[in-house]
């Protein structure tokens, strides 16, 4: 991924809030087919190992966890706020006439080893703690238990899980920091009164 200076990231916090907040990675893998990729929702623990562990599950149908055994090199790519920028929305444009368009965007790439977990009890646990925050915010979360045992032991016979211990991130958050402030700050509130909101309070609070 290119990635000029001005729009690095390297902080690990702001790496891992983007995995949590937009948690369905791109799982990219090469195999004796080519690339391919799969949407997986993912659960971060970012205790897990220097960089932390991914977790999430796909269906047994799914050949992946055969195609990429345990050990395999994988990249999950996580991407955050985007939304197009029109260079009307920049004071100096409208001074100097030298403004293009452009799409500003937070991504993070993290870099891992796979071990897959074709057990019950690893199943389970993934699917919990997916439920338990994805749910959070409903009135009255749905938890497993509110199934009847069979319906949820059948479930879990038809899913595979799996765990990505990350050995890098990399991250890109391109939120016009190569521009003026003023300029910066008006596309921001542009953004904001049509909606964008996270990407607009990124853009604010950008360095």
């Amino acid at each position: 991924m290119y990635i000029p200076a001005h729009f690095a990231e390297t902080r690990s916090e702001e790496l891992h809030r983007i995995i949590r907040e937009y948690p369905l990675g791109v799982l990219v893998t090469h195999g004796d087919d080519g690339l391919d990729a799969d949407h997986i929702p993912m659960e971060l623990d970012a205790e897990a190992g220097p960089h932390g562990t991914l977790m999430g599950h796909v269906a047994r149908a799914n050949t992946i966890w055969q195609r990429c055994p345990t050990g395999t090199q994988v990249m999950v790519v996580f991407r955050g706020a985007d939304a197009y920028i029109s260079p009307n929305w920049y004071p100096s444009k409208h001074e100097t006439h030298r403004q293009v368009p452009t799409w500003n965007y937070e991504v993070v790439h993290a870099h891992g080893t796979i071990t897959v977990h074709d057990d019950e009890r690893f199943a389970r646990r993934v699917v919990a703690r997916l439920t338990r925050r994805h749910e959070a915010t409903e009135p009255k979360p749905w938890k497993m238990g509110d199934s009847a045992p069979e319906v949820i032991n059948e479930m879990l016979q038809k899913i595979v899980g799996f765990e990505i211990a990350i050995t890098s991130l990399v991250g890109k958050v391109k939120l016009s920091q190569n521009k003026e402030m003023r300029d910066r700050h008006s596309a921001a509130n542009t953004l904001a009164l049509r909606g964008h909101d996270e990407l607009a309070r990124a853009m604010r609070d950008a360095p």
